[in-house]
């Protein structure tokens, strides 16, 4: 009786359909069943990212840009480098460095959690059109969904803190690293592949040594957007208790102090520089100095069809001996 009063109420007369009561009660189902699992998970998340922190945090601010900065430029340049080491010395002289650590350590954590789902299930779904063809709506609800949205769920089950923002940030965060690991095992030249296949090469043999190798630079910027989306997450995932800039944003919001918001706003932008850059310089195999020294000790291979052949040929023999 209540269902036909709900359907007669709705004011465009189509039956209204009950998403939100559904999803309710299968998340208070949840919630009352596997309490002690959640508990568990919140303790083990709580555990890692407060030791990674308090890593971060331990060493003086200025010791670390220092180190992050000589680590840009053996990626790269000196003028990363340089770009570096002024951007992470604007968020020490603003007083928003201890923020930045908290930060950058639930966004390191989020990005291992959600490159550990990404790539494997990248590979399966480059592997199985079935795969495919169930991963790519998952994906796409995963990546239309509004940011905030995630977060309802997620404090449901975990309560306000950092278990819920970082189980967000996963999700939130996931869906590019399995689109650009399908897709660049499924660019990876098939003549390649069958070189491969022709020197006795089993499947698992040919993923290792082949297409994982050739859809490495793919994978990469695959790697690069989920730190990205994690990093844009994290500042939102402030509103349930993450600490970070997140909440230093969100109080500048409270307080209607434009100064701080501008502070921690630049300090995120300062951030995410830095780590674009990075994982861009090793997704694209420029390397910098690293590079350069391997370069002049090893000669450069004329490249060749027999050349393409030769080096599949090899990467299955050694996985072979592997």
């Amino acid at each position: 009786m209540s269902t036909l009063q709900a359907i007669e109420t709705v004011d465009s007369g189509i039956p209204r359909i009950p998403v939100g009561d559904w999803v309710k009660t299968g998340f208070d189902w949840v919630k009352e069943h596997l309490e002690g699992f959640f508990d568990a998970v919140s303790s083990a998340i709580r555990a890692v990212t407060d030791g990674l922190t308090d890593l971060l945090q331990w060493p003086p601010a200025l010791v670390l840009v220092v180190v992050l900065a000589l680590l840009a430029w053996l990626v790269r340049d000196w003028k990363l480098a340089l770009g570096s080491l002024l951007g992470l010395l604007f968020v020490v002289s603003v007083d928003q460095w201890d923020n930045a650590m908290a930060t950058l350590s639930l966004v390191l954590v989020a990005t291992i959690v959600a490159l550990l789902i990404a790539v494997p299930l990248g590979i399966l779904a480059a592997r199985s059109d079935k795969v495919s063809r169930v991963v790519r709506p998952l994906m796409d609800l995963m990546q239309t969904m509004p940011a905030f949205v995630w977060l309802v769920p997620t404090v449901t089950l975990f309560s306000l803190g950092m278990p819920a923002a970082l189980v967000a940030t996963v999700i939130f965060a996931l869906p590019p690293g399995v689109r650009l690991t399908e897709l660049g095992i499924r660019q990876v030249d098939a003549e390649v592949v069958e070189a491969g296949q022709a020197f006795g090469g089993n499947p698992r043999q040919i993923l290792g040594g082949i297409q994982l190798p050739l859809a490495m630079p793919t994978i990469m910027a695959g790697v690069n957007q989920v730190i990205m989306l994690a990093l844009s997450m994290a500042v939102i995932a402030g509103f349930v208790g993450a600490g970070g800039l997140g909440n230093a944003v969100v109080t500048s919001i409270s307080r209607l102090d434009v100064g701080l918001g501008f502070e921690a706003g630049l300090s995120v932008v300062a951030l995410a520089i830095f780590l674009d850059r990075i994982t861009a310089a090793v997704g694209s195999g420029s390397l910098g100095r690293l590079r350069r020294r391997v370069t002049r000790r090893d000669a450069t291979p004329q490249s060749s069809p027999e050349a393409g052949d030769q080096q599949a040929g090899a990467a299955v023999t050694s996985g072979t001996r592997a």
